[in-house]
């Protein structure tokens, strides 16, 4: 065989896949780290499983409102969940003809690997209550965090909360106060969010029957 000068034949090299950084993980359940991330920020109320509101998979922490929830036992008016049903509910004529919301949504909570799906989980919540991201310890020392994840918390009042990988729950940055919020009045009153605390609703009557046998 012929051979260029200065150059060695290779054969039967397999090329070795470049080291990758796997990726920080959750050190514990979403609703484990919900529980003490509430319990860090003050938040009062029943922390519920994880749930999608709003299209957003978040931790609701929620406050039964006892004065409307008796109203609506004396009137025999439950959780409303159908959809349809609720919408009609903001219509103009319907002012004084439907059940007041029987919960208070204090906030939310968002686990995740990363920042920037942490963020576009609890953001548009951001707009009506509290809300914040547990993130994996790990992730708050990286460049890209400190650089645009951090600032952009700041800006939309989010709070920010890093989770140890033995478990334990720090609290980087608590977000807005109800004082500081700008409320989406839009938003807060819209069929989408009316609905919305029907679900609550139902799900924490659900928690207080389970807890009670």
């Amino acid at each position: 065989m012929t051979r260029m000068p200065g150059r060695t034949a290779v054969q039967n090299v397999r090329a070795l896949p470049a080291s990758t950084v796997p990726p920080a993980e959750l050190p514990a359940p979403a609703e484990q780290l919900a529980a003490r991330a509430a319990e860090l920020l003050g938040w009062r109320g029943l922390v519920l499983p994880p749930m999608s509101l709003l299209g957003r998979r978040v931790v609701p922490v929620v406050e039964l409102v006892p004065d409307r929830h008796a109203e609506r036992l004396c009137w025999g008016v439950g959780p409303v969940t159908d959809r349809t049903t609720v919408s009609t509910w903001v219509w103009p004529e319907m002012v004084g003809r439907v059940p007041p919301p029987a919960v208070r949504l204090v906030g939310v909570l968002a686990p995740a690997r990363h920042w920037r799906s942490a963020l576009t989980s609890a953001v548009p919540f951001a707009r009506i209550c509290s809300a914040a991201v547990v993130l994996p310890a790990l992730v708050t020392t990286g460049d890209d965090y400190v650089t645009n994840g951090m600032l952009r918390a700041r800006l939309y009042g989010v709070g920010v909360l890093t989770a140890d990988p033995d478990g334990a729950v720090g609290l980087e940055l608590p977000g807005s106060t109800d004082e500081d919020r700008v409320i989406d009045v839009d938003l807060a009153t819209s069929p989408a969010v009316r609905w919305m605390h029907e679900v609550l609703y139902d799900r924490v009557l659900a928690m207080t029957a389970a807890s009670a046998d």
